[in-house]
């Protein structure tokens, strides 16, 4: 028989560095890499901006409006930037899921809360 003493518990402490910054992100994009593990890639989007923009002085020393030249007038350009990576074993995978869903369970509840006290308040006017 081993003398090993098994805690009855385990702290995790979560420490938050000075250079950890808060990102925001508009969407995923991702996938299952060739070792099995989830690629999440968090994106922000913005429009290109266009490579130059021009403005022509006029006869009495003003400005024209600003005209910009894009390399295809009849389509949009959007960038993705991407902020950060995260790889995922099929663990972590869970356990996101698992919290992801947790987290949404909590926010509907408030929001119907909220859309609850909200329209009661309104009824009462």
């Amino acid at each position: 028989m081993s003398d090993i003493k098994i805690p009855n518990k385990i702290r995790f402490e979560y420490h938050n560095p000075s250079n950890t910054s808060l990102q925001y992100a508009h969407g995923v994009w991702g996938g299952i890499n060739t070792n099995g593990e989830i690629e999440i890639n968090f994106y922000t989007e913005e429009d290109k901006l266009p490579n130059c923009a021009e403005r022509f002085i006029q006869p009495n020393g003003g400005f024209s409006p600003e005209v910009t030249s894009y390399s295809d007038e009849n389509s949009r350009t959007i960038l993705r930037n991407i902020n950060n990576r995260v790889l995922l074993n099929h663990q972590a995978a869970i356990a996101l899921y698992n919290w992801l869903g947790d987290k949404l369970e909590s926010l509907e509840a408030e929001e119907m809360r909220f859309n609850t006290e909200f329209n009661n308040n309104n009824r009462e006017q």
